[in-house]
């Protein structure tokens, strides 16, 4: 264990915890809701389920470690879409009528250092490595 595998593992709950908190005010407020607001800026309604599901399993995911890199991929095309469809128009900082889109683009850059990087410290992931690792070895020695 080194202080680089420290940071990342950090970085990736941080990020799981932030997506999970979203993911569930989305549930809250109803995805109804949601999938409407989706409608009234242009983008089909029903990404509104699909965001709202990714953000709240994905973030659960990610704090316990399990497809850290496929749910960090599934979060930078949403946060991408979050930046151009919403966040944009107001600029980096905002514009005093909306908040601007430097969280997303932060947000965005941490999953996609999870997406080229993993994160294998305290993950369920390393530990389905490692089974699938004994199970290899043992089908060759036999």
């Amino acid at each position: 264990m080194n202080k680089q595998e420290i940071g990342t593992f950090l970085l990736r709950v941080m990020l799981g915890v932030s997506f999970f908190i979203h993911g569930l005010s989305k549930f809250k407020g109803g995805l109804d809701n949601t999938a409407g607001w989706f409608q009234s800026i242009g983008i089909p309604g029903f990404m509104g389920y699909v965001v709202g599901i990714i953000e709240l399993v994905g973030g659960i995911a990610l704090m316990i470690g399990l497809g850290t890199r496929i749910i960090s991929a599934l979060l930078v095309f949403i946060m991408a879409g979050a930046i151009v469809y919403v966040k944009f128009p107001a600029g980096f900082m905002g514009n005093g009528e909306g908040t601007g889109y430097e969280l997303d683009l932060v947000l965005m850059i941490i999953a996609l250092h999870m997406v080229m990087n993993g994160s294998r410290f305290l993950s369920i992931d390393s530990k389905l490595r490692n089974l699938k690792k004994e199970q290899d070895s043992e089908m060759i020695a036999s």
